[in-house]
């Protein structure tokens, strides 16, 4: 079978689905917050059901987030929700906690499953140990470099899924840090707004250009990174290494943007399997991002060219 690499999005909402698939996404990854984190939006399982309605037809496919930090009664109600979400089409269940994997055993035993925890994805040993159990994916943590991501997909059995632009988490808690922080302000109106609408973030004494974005919601509070991920130019070498998934992860961005990210990341992936020895970089493709690109935040290579750091 030939190499065919996915180009993975998320979408807020049922019409930024539509306008992505348009772009030439192929996947997609949503949920509700009950059962997944961080989000770009909310989606019921009705609406789950109308995303893989829109996605089928296309050839697109549509994995239902499950990767949240799964209390007793979240997990009491996994079955009935892994099953429903069975009934009503979706490709894969994108999941960190044993929970779901049991769940998704007894009661979708057909539906894909790709392992994600975060930043503990880092070695392709684990991702055979998830393979060995059920998962046909692994997700890699942001902070490896190229080095480590082509000897893990070299390694590992498993499909192996990067993230190669937007903006990433460095840090989650249960606690409700900002509405403990807002509580001592001044202006009571504000108080109730604190999720990702609200522009608030966090900055270092030191470092005083770097925003880091800061919301909180039902899971607790998110800090995100200060620049955004942007492999665009660079991601012949994730593609001559045979990564699986290449996603666009566009929580906190506009449709407009996002639609531009996937459409340049559609055009440099498409160039580069007509004739990967012939291919060669288009600047047009990077220069339509940076038009859009918001100026307090820098696009970046992320961990991909660093020292190993965790």
């Amino acid at each position: 079978m030939a190499y065919k690499p996915e180009l993975l999005a998320t979408a807020a909402s049922l019409e930024e689905l539509r306008r992505l698939i348009a772009a030439g996404a192929d996947a997609f990854v949503i949920g509700e917050a009950r059962y997944g984190t961080r989000l770009a939006g909310e989606f019921t399982l009705e609406m789950i059901a109308e995303a893989v309605k829109i996605a089928r037809p296309h050839g697109v496919r549509v994995y239902a987030a499950l990767n949240n930090l799964m209390d007793n009664e979240a997990a009491e109600s996994l079955n009935t929700y892994v099953s429903t979400l069975a009934d009503v089409g979706v490709d894969a269940f994108v999941f960190g906690d044993p929970a779901v994997l049991m769940a998704a055993r007894s009661h979708a035993p057909g539906i894909a499953l790709h392992w994600n925890a975060e930043m503990t994805s880092t070695n392709y040993v684990t991702a055979n140990y998830w393979g060995r159990r059920g998962a046909t994916r692994y997700v890699l943590a942001r902070e490896l470099n190229m080095e480590q991501v082509i000897d893990t997909a070299a390694a590992s059995d498993l499909e192996v899924q990067v993230q190669v632009h937007g903006m990433t988490n460095i840090y989650h808690s249960k606690r409700s840090l900002v509405g403990s922080y807002l509580d001592h302000q001044t202006e009571p109106e504000r108080l109730p707004q604190k999720d990702k609408d609200r522009g608030l973030y966090v900055m270092e004494a030191e470092r005083q250009d770097e925003r880091y974005p800061i919301y909180e919601d039902i899971n607790g509070t998110h800090i995100m990174s200060s620049d955004d991920i942007c492999m665009v130019e660079n991601i012949h070498e994730l593609l001559e290494a045979g990564v699986s998934s290449l996603k666009i992860e566009g929580i906190m961005k506009s449709m407009d943007y996002n639609e531009t990210v996937v459409r340049s990341y559609r055009q440099a992936i498409d160039s580069y399997l007509s004739d990967p020895e012939a291919y060669a970089f288009n600047e047009e493709w990077l220069e339509a991002i940076q038009q859009i690109q918001d100026p307090n935040r820098e696009l970046s290579y992320g961990f991909f060219y660093k020292e190993q750091v965790y």
